[in-house]
């Protein structure tokens, strides 16, 4: 029988860049030295992209946190 499965990987990197858009070229190298040494993520796994954007830390990434910067 076949059967599909949709698979989705999510992270978060921080990086030493100088600006959003050097962060996200260092990520992108990464991942694609990845993807050319393990071709089985392409041809057995079915990856058809991987999607990312650079942002600045803030009050969001804090949410869960009081303002004296203890968890809820």
């Amino acid at each position: 029988m076949k059967v599909k499965v949709h698979w989705i990987i999510d992270g978060i990197a921080e990086i030493d860049a100088s600006d959003l858009a050097d962060a996200e070229a260092i990520v992108d190298q990464h991942l694609n030295a990845i993807i050319v040494k393990n071709p089985e993520l392409t041809e057995k796994l079915g990856a058809k992209s991987i999607q990312g954007k650079a942002y600045l830390p803030g009050s969001q990434e804090n949410s869960s946190r009081n303002n004296d910067g203890t968890a809820n």
